[in-house]
């Protein structure tokens, strides 16, 4: 019979270290709107970076000339075929094609780690602001639209200009990182540290995606008016 003194004995296992990362270097990232610029910059920079990437786009041909164009050992395939051969997806796809890309791709991602980059803004002559989609944001939506798949969010403040730059070696900037298994997180925390000057850092949960989207809006009000390419920095951790 277990008594209060056992109870007192026993000793809580030590706090996982959030720093303490999986090896990702192995595993292939497929970029859903990797012709566009935010996906082209993101598949360069991981490319660079060691990792096997492959372009997706709804035209093979156009991934096929988006890849030749970075080179870096990057293929260029059609959305399915890129999803079907990718172990991390990337959904970096316009706001208003978002729902329908994911749902004609819901059996191609199935089991697949996701990772949302979506930010859905509207823009009028006072300049950018956040959409809330139905759902609550991009992330969630994808959620909704891809139960079997492993979704999560990150990516959102990147310089698609600084991504592809080739004379800029680092990129001075935190990654906000949202989900619901702390595996799958840290897998994408761990992604967004292959790349040079830049580190994810864990946000919260799906349900915290709709500020993170938001902060865009913010981001290019800043851009504007300072003339810059500005990202985040997260103190103290």
């Amino acid at each position: 019979m277990t008594t209060s003194d056992d109870v007192k004995d026993v000793k809580k296992a030590p706090a996982k270290d959030p720093w303490d990362l999986p090896d990702v270097s192995g595993l292939v990232v497929g970029v859903l709107g990797g012709t566009g610029d935010q996906g082209r910059g993101l598949a360069y920079r991981l490319a660079k970076a060691g990792q096997k990437v492959i372009i997706g786009s709804r035209a093979a041909e156009r991934a096929r000339t988006a890849a030749e164009e970075l080179g870096l050992g990057i293929e260029g395939l059609d959305n399915a075929e890129c999803a079907r051969r990718s172990d991390i997806v990337i959904v970096a796809v316009p706001w208003d094609g978002h729902a329908k890309t994911l749902e004609a791709l819901r059996e191609e991602l199935a089991g697949k780690l996701v990772v949302d980059c979506v930010n859905p803004l509207g823009f009028d002559k006072q300049g950018a602001y956040a959409l809330k989609p139905e759902e609550g944001s991009a992330a969630q939506q994808a959620a909704a639209l891809l139960p079997d798949s492993r979704v999560t969010a990150a990516f959102h403040h990147l310089s698609a200009v600084l991504l592809s730059d080739p004379e800029i070696e680092e990129i001075d900037t935190d990654v906000m990182v949202l989900g619901e298994k702390r595996a799958d997180t840290d897998i994408v925390q761990a992604l967004a540290g292959r790349i040079p000057g830049m580190r994810g850092v864990f946000a919260g949960r799906l349900r915290n995606a709709h500020q993170v989207e938001s902060l865009v809006a913010n981001l290019i009000s800043v851009n504007r008016r300072h003339k810059a390419h500005a990202g985040l920095r997260v103190t103290d951790v």
